[in-house]
């Protein structure tokens, strides 16, 4: 019985690894960015701490985004057929990881922003 199962190279998967090796870490830097944000801002009132909860509910979520797209990329890696495939999919994950992440980022700045001018707002 032959295994008709596509290897990956040594060089495929350590490009794979250094991808995602590289997408964990500004992930997380990002989450770091926004814990030290909303820590700074948390201290400034009620009013702060409601939006330092929104930085970190939408860290959470990001985070469980991102990963659940490593995941999904390293299954399609398992079933590719041929490295044909495996390049595609690896271009496909990196593309669509760079545009979360700036989305991601641009989101969290609005965020911070909002937060940040909530804070500063005399209440009257």
């Amino acid at each position: 019985m032959s295994d008709d199962r596509f290897e990956i190279s040594k060089d495929m998967r350590a490009m794979a690894e250094a991808s995602f090796d590289q997408a964990r870490k500004t992930l997380e830097k990002f989450v770091a960015s926004a814990q030290t944000a909303a820590g700074s801002i948390e201290e400034r009132g009620a009013t702060v701490r409601a939006g330092a909860k929104d930085i970190g509910a939408k860290a959470v979520a990001y985070a469980e985004q991102n990963v659940q797209a490593s995941l999904e990329y390293a299954q399609s890696l398992l079933k590719a057929k041929d490295l044909t495939e495996v390049m595609r999919l690896h271009s496909e994950y990196v593309q669509g990881q760079m545009r979360s992440l700036a989305q991601q980022a641009s989101e969290m700045g609005q965020i911070v922003s909002k937060a940040a001018m909530d804070a500063a707002t005399p209440k009257t």
